[in-house]
Formats: structure tokens, sequence, C-alpha cells
């Protein structure tokens, strides 16, 4: 989901039964909710829309129609801060009567500057997410002028609410203990936890009963998951939803290059695991690894890249890069250019290192010149975008699988299909309402933009 898409959520049939209180509340009861940053917040973004749903409330796509507008925000970086900020005042503009939440990672790390923000209503973090639908419900009845009984939301036997998407967002696992030193979020999401594989599976089976194709595991670190379960690990969830459940399609959003061995891609054997690996990098530096305590060498990063070309033939390899880390010199930055340039990765998302309050690099007297760091990231962002057309090109007349999502007019009266290969490339194709939210085979063409053209094929 790109960031600040609005959920949708099905209305479900006002034959629903409802408890009284429940429809007093939602009578007008509509919510808006914008997702910013990664997949975790997106994954929490979808939980928060089958509470709100549960609830008995509806959720639009429009401010302006909304009466609870949820803003769950992101705090990775300066940038991140700022959008989040124009965000919630944007949502205010857009309806000064609703109640705006400022939800996620930023109230986390500064939840009192957020309150000084006067068009802010209700500052919820991470850790009250789950208390996040009481508390605008009840803030949302008060400023509408409802009884207090109307703001108590009840349990009742309402089913979920179903995201209109062909794919979905699950955590499986919360927080970091690893402590990098750029790094806010052990701070904002807390020490690791994993979520029991039960929960996974019975939700993985919603989902499907409701449509979807394609489900993506989430978390901030994935490769230490079922660290705290018994005779669990990451391997093993894998084998359980593959095992027992019907999904076509399962992903995995995120891996550390020390966590990738056989074992673990052993599992992509099955053609229902995505071929697609995110894998952070970082820098191209040892030193500058070092500096940032991450887990890894440029060695060990090379042979996981390595090992994954071997034993997934066709994988997409996508990751992240901080250009201008403190103490980073031209010798450090030039290393980087050369193994971005040698690795070829699919794609990479290339940030200019943000001082943030609360990480030790916050403290690091190298800090290096906005305008070095802004070049930096310049040029960085030139050669991930080698490797993204070298491997787009390799990619030409292959035929992969495509789960078909959205169409537009296309200029002859036909449909223009969108959607992702198991490897995560964007494609597009002329085809017919059949297409979608299915899976079909799809053969590759040239590069258009940012997505391949292609022709959709018969299943």
């Amino acid at each position: 989901m790109p960031t600040g898409e609005i959920l949708q959520v099905i209305q479900r049939p006002t034959s629903e039964r409802r408890d009284p209180a429940d429809a007093r509340v939602s009578e007008s009861g509509t919510v808006a909710i914008e997702t910013h940053g990664c997949k975790l917040n997106q994954a929490d973004s979808a939980v928060l829309a089958q509470e709100f749903a549960r609830a008995g409330y509806r959720l639009v796509d429009q401010r302006r129609d909304a009466n609870i507008i949820v803003v769950n925000t992101c705090t990775v970086t300066a940038t991140a801060d700022s959008k989040a900020r124009q965000a919630l005042r944007a949502a205010h503009r857009a309806n000064p009567d609703a109640v705006v939440v400022a939800a996620g990672c930023y109230p986390e790390r500064a939840a009192e500057d957020l309150r000084r923000i006067p068009e802010v209503s209700l500052v919820v973090g991470n850790r009250s997410k789950p208390e996040l639908v009481a508390l605008a419900t009840t803030e949302s009845a008060r400023q509408r002028g409802l009884s207090a009984d109307a703001a108590d939301l009840g349990e009742d036997d309402v089913p979920t609410g179903i995201l209109r998407r062909s794919r979905a967002m699950i955590k499986i696992q919360e927080g970091c203990d690893q402590v990098c030193a750029y790094c806010i979020v052990p701070k904002v999401r807390g020490r690791e936890r994993s979520i029991p594989s039960d929960q996974i599976i019975e939700a993985i089976r919603k989902y499907v009963t409701g449509g979807f194709k394609e489900i993506t595991l989430t978390g901030t670190q994935l490769g230490t998951y079922g660290f705290d379960l018994e005779d669990m690990d990451l391997p093993g969830l894998l084998d359980r939803i593959l095992g027992e459940t019907d999904l076509p399609r399962l992903r995995v959003s995120s891996l550390q290059a020390h966590e990738i061995g056989p074992e673990l891609l052993s599992r992509w054997e099955s053609p229902r695991l995505c071929p697609h690996f995110h894998v952070p990098l970082q820098s191209g530096s040892d030193g500058v690894l070092k500096a940032m305590r991450r887990r890894y060498d440029t060695g060990t990063f090379r042979r996981a890249v390595t090992s994954i070309r071997e034993r997934v033939p066709g994988a997409g390899i996508t990751t992240d890069v901080i250009a201008g880390f403190p103490g980073e010199t031209e010798r450090d930055h030039a290393a980087g250019l050369d193994l971005v340039h040698e690795l070829q990765f699919a794609d990479a998302h290339v940030f200019p290192y943000s001082r943030r309050p609360g990480t030790s690099a916050h403290h690091m007297t190298d800090q290096l010149p906005p305008q070095d760091i802004r070049r930096r990231a310049g040029e960085m962002t030139a050669a991930a975008a080698i490797g993204f057309v070298e491997f787009r090109s390799r990619m030409k007349g292959e035929v992969r699988p495509v789960l078909w999502e959205t169409a537009k007019p296309g200029g002859d009266g036909t449909m223009i299909w969108s959607g992702l290969t198991d490897n995560y490339l964007r494609v597009s194709a002329p085809g017919g309402p059949a297409l979608g939210n299915s899976i079909t085979p799809a053969r590759l063409g040239e590069l258009s933009g940012k997505a391949l053209q292609a022709d959709a094929l018969e299943g």
C-alpha cells in the first residue's frame, strides 16, 4: 500500500444485527485511515480498519466524509515527521468537525509535540493502539453531543469488514532488540515479541475466505520470529502457512543478511512462496556498518545475495541504503556505490541520513553537512536506478505469474490492468474484467516508466 493511501472497507449489510448502542454511535459514524511508512504500519492500519468496522463504523476514502480521521504515522526520518504534521493539518482543513487522531510511531517518540498541534484531537502511540477505537469513539461521541453510553463498543457477533484489496499485510512480529545506532524503531516499537502462530494461521484463513490472493508477513525483525515461542521459528511458520492454508501467494517482507541460510531458503522450493527478498544493506562500507552496529559485514551480505540467486532463480532482491551516516568518508561512499553497482538490486530505497533524537548516532560529533548528504543520496539513487533497469531488462520475454489488482480505461475501450509478479515487478497489460483479483501467467515486455508492459496469458 503506498504511503498516504486511505484504507477502504466494504460496509456490512444493513440487515446485520447491531447492538442499539452500536447503532447510535455509527448512525453517521465514518472513519478514514491514512497510513504512512512501512509495511508494519500498513498491517496495523488493516487491523484498525477491521476493528472500526466491527464497532459499526463505515470506512471511507475521503477525509471530508469522515467523522474520525486516523493518521498512522512514521517517524523514521525528519521528513516522515514533517509529512505526518502536514497530513494531520490537512485532515483538519478537509473536515474541521472530525476527530483527528495522530497514531503510531511519531506519538511514541514525541507525543507532547503532537499534542501542541491545535488540529489534533487525540494522540495514540503504538502501545495504545488496541484502545484507539474506543478512545476515538468516546471523543467523537463527545464532540457530536451523544450520551456517554453511546461510546460503549460492547461485544457482539458482527463480522469484520473486508478490505477491498487483493493483497494484505499480517504482522507476525513486533519490536527490535538490535538497537542500531541510527534507528528510532526500538524506542517506538519496543522489545521483540512474536505473534503466536495459531493467531497468524487464523488471520490468514479469514483473509483467504475474504478473497485475498496474497499475504505479506511483516514485522521489524522477521528472522528472529519465534525466539519467544515454544518450538517455532520463521521456517516453521512458513511450513505451517503453506501446509495449513489455501493461500495462493505468500510473501516475506524483509530479512537481514546474516539470517539467510540454506534451511530458510529451502522453503522457497514452494511456488506459493514469492521469490522476492528485501535485504537491507544500509552501507557498503564495513567501517560504517560497524559504526551503525549492524550485525553483518559486506562479505556476509554478498554471500546472502549469492545464495538467494543460486537457490531461487529469478528472485527479485531489493534493499535499503542510508547515505551520509556520521563519519562516512568519500571512500566509504564510493565503496557503497561500487557494491550497489555490483549487486544490481531490483530496487533500492535510498534514505539521506536523518538525525533522530533518542539514538546514539544523534550524539556523534562527525555529522556530515546537509549538502554532502543530499549529494551522496542522489549519487546512490542514480546507481540503484541502473540495477532497477537492468533487472527488468533481464526479465523481458519471461513468463511470470501476476496478481492483477487495479484497472483504468485504455485508449481503445479496453481496460489496462496493473499487477505484481511473484518477484515483485509492477506490470501492466490490457484485459477484461475477469482479470481482477486473479493470478495468471504473463509474458513480460518492455519497461515503460516504472512498469513492465506485459501480455496476460490464459491460466
